[in-house]
């Protein structure tokens, strides 16, 4: 019997380039070979695409010679969020040599159909990149957005995790959030303002958010993950940098009021989601921070933030995370696999649904599949899992009928 080919699909545009490297990497090492054919596909930080061969070097790191050690590359080696063999390769995806486009909206057969560009003669040859489905290990921008879910979508072929809307609306906090209150779930009080409003009249927004909130409150981007671009502001003073910190990543940015007010620091709960119709929800984790809140120091570079499964929770408590995971899940309609974050108040022990992660980090040491290791499931057989959910979703969507 042939061997599934799986292509795992990693790098990106986003702020979150390196973890993707790492959480494609972790995959790559752990995914059934017996089962599984893998074809690694890269996607450069400006946007270019890398073929099979260039790209499984970069996750080995043999291109890191004729990378250099820029700064990117130091970042890279101080990242502890994967396998420490795959961290040297984080950083040498911007200089891949055999670049193709992404595949045009017409289809071939099943799969993608980029084409190569020869450096000689300056035109496109056809080149295939044929596989059964898509592992798209992409983070953040243009990875979690539902961006290259909609390239796989026009392409036809099957690929693990959220579709084009649970991607996109699990991406943008404050549509997330909008859900989420439709559906009845408990979510902290925010403000959604846009970039233009406050360099127009970023008094006026000052007002707005004293008006709506307390301080401290946690300024976000509202279209990024890993934690990139945000900041908490305990006071007016910080209020403005923080917006304009969070202005960098994106045009509209969330600020939310901080859980516990300044006396009590919020507990963070993650709960992991995994299934299409009828989702599971694993046994709840804790994460406790190194810094005041879970930054992307915290999560990536810093000694320190400790991982605790289970989450010291009681078991009604648990029941209720569990309950609220699959409930957020089915809100943004998402699809494979989700990591669900919660805040509690240490004091009043009330729970709140934070956010939606629809690709989490997926190191073998990443909150995601530690949670399901604790549950019962392997790293490798929640991959198997994972594969297998992505065919079932598009044998299902096949059934639609797209014409009268």
């Amino acid at each position: 019997m042939a061997k599934l080919r799986v292509g795992i699909l990693f790098g990106g545009r986003s702020g979150e380039h390196e973890v993707s490297l790492l959480s494609a990497a972790s995959v790559v090492n752990a995914i059934d070979k017996t089962k599984y054919e893998v074809v690694p596909i890269g996607i450069t930080k400006d946007g270019r695409w890398v073929t099979a061969e260039h790209a499984e070097r970069l996750l080995k790191g043999e291109a890191q010679k004729a990378a250099g050690e820029g700064a990117r590359s130091t970042q890279a080696a101080a990242l502890r969020a994967g396998d420490p063999e795959a961290t040297p390769g984080a950083a040498v995806l911007a200089s891949g040599e055999s670049v193709v486009v992404p595949p045009e909206p017409t289809r071939r057969d099943a799969g993608l159909a980029p084409f190569q560009m020869d450096a000689n003669l300056r035109r496109a040859s056809d080149r295939a990149i044929n596989v059964d489905v898509i592992f798209p290990v992409l983070h953040g921008t243009f990875g979690e957005d539902g961006t290259i879910q909609g390239l796989l979508e026009l392409a036809d072929i099957a690929y693990v995790g959220a579709g084009v809307l649970g991607s996109s609306a699990g991406m943008d906090k404050d549509i997330m959030k909008s859900l989420f209150r439709a559906a009845g779930l408990p979510i902290v009080k925010h403000v959604t303002v846009l970039r233009g409003e406050f360099e127009r009249e970023p008094k006026k927004v000052q007002k707005l958010v004293e008006s709506k909130l307390k301080y401290p409150v946690f300024v976000k981007p509202a279209n990024l993950g890993s934690s990139v671009g945000i900041s908490k502001a305990h006071d007016r003073k910080e209020l403005g940098p923080a917006i304009a910190e969070a202005a960098k990543f994106d045009r509209k940015i969330v600020i939310e009021e901080g859980v516990g007010g300044k006396k009590n620091k919020a507990r963070e709960i993650e709960c992991a989601v995994l299934g299409n119709d009828d989702p599971k929800a694993s046994i709840a984790g804790e994460i406790i921070p190194c810094k005041e809140f879970y930054d992307y120091d915290a999560k990536y570079v810093s000694e320190g933030s400790e991982a605790v499964i289970p989450a010291k929770i009681t078991k009604a408590e648990m029941k209720t995370v569990q309950r609220l995971a699959i409930a957020a899940f089915k809100a943004v309609d998402c699809t494979g696999l989700a990591r669900v974050d919660f805040l509690m108040d240490s004091k009043s022990r009330k729970i709140f649904v934070n956010e939606i992660n629809t690709m989490p980090g997926f190191t073998a040491i990443s909150m995601y599949p530690k949670m399901w290791v604790a549950s019962g499931l392997s790293y490798s057989a929640l991959i198997d899992r994972l594969i297998q959910l992505g065919i079932e979703r598009h044998e299902d969507k096949k059934r639609n009928q797209y014409s009268r």
